[in-house]
């Protein structure tokens, strides 16, 4: 008889057991997203908590000081063609833009000022003898896209900004590249973003260029 009482007990703790296993198993997997064009990974918790304890580092700091500079440069750009350009396509293409690229640099601001790193005006490259980052436009590109007017402006917005975005993409590519870079999430996002939203408006002021000269060869 004590035997068959134990069995509805063994049963309900067995049940239970399961249940517990049940649940622990169906915990949703924690993913690591890969740098662009890697894959993502599956990590366990300890990791994920090692991870959120991940550092900046000098290249990140780097990398997100000379953006703001880059983003400023794409600013000036899109100042120009509101009084150079007849195009509304083409405003609406600087309006976007500038937009994303306002917001852009207010957050890497922040990000700066809340580690207590240095904060750049952004007009740094007008100094003479500055560096520029990579795809900005010299001086005599500015003056060049300042003195035209109408179409030929639009040909040549086109053209540096394409340039223009390709150097942020090799900003982003250097970055990645950099042992210990990017590791921060909010770096990883940002330059993630960066790499996404810049291709596809290449690839878009791409196709107004081809447009663009079309349409004017006739």
């Amino acid at each position: 008889m004590r035997v068959v009482a134990l069995l509805p007990a063994l049963v309900s703790f067995a049940a239970c057991r399961t249940a517990g296993v049940t649940a622990v198993e169906a915990r949703p997997p924690i993913v690591q997203p890969g740098a662009p064009g890697e894959p993502t990974r599956v990590i366990g918790a300890e990791q994920a908590i090692d991870l959120s304890q991940v550092q900046y580092i000098g290249a990140d700091i780097k990398f997100m000081q000379g953006m703001i500079g880059h983003h400023t440069q794409a600013i000036e750009m899109t100042d120009l063609l509101r009084t150079h350009s007849g195009s509304d396509v083409m405003k609406k293409l600087a309006l976007r833009i500038e937009l994303s690229q306002v917001d852009e640099i207010k957050m890497m601001q922040r990000w700066l000022a809340d580690r207590g790193q240095q904060v750049p005006t952004g007009r740094e490259h007008h100094t003479h003898g500055v560096a520029l980052m990579p795809g900005m436009l010299t001086p005599d590109d500015m003056a060049r896209l300042e003195a035209a007017k109408g179409v030929e402006f639009d040909r040549l917005f086109l053209e540096y900004m394409i340039r223009h975005h390709e150097g942020a993409l090799t900003m982003v590519k250097d970055l990645f590249a950099s042992p210990g870079a990017a590791q921060e999430s909010e770096v990883f996002a940002f330059a993630s973003d960066v790499e996404a939203d810049q291709t596809a408006e290449i690839d878009r002021m791409g196709a107004m260029l081809n447009t663009l000269m079309k349409e004017h060869q006739r």
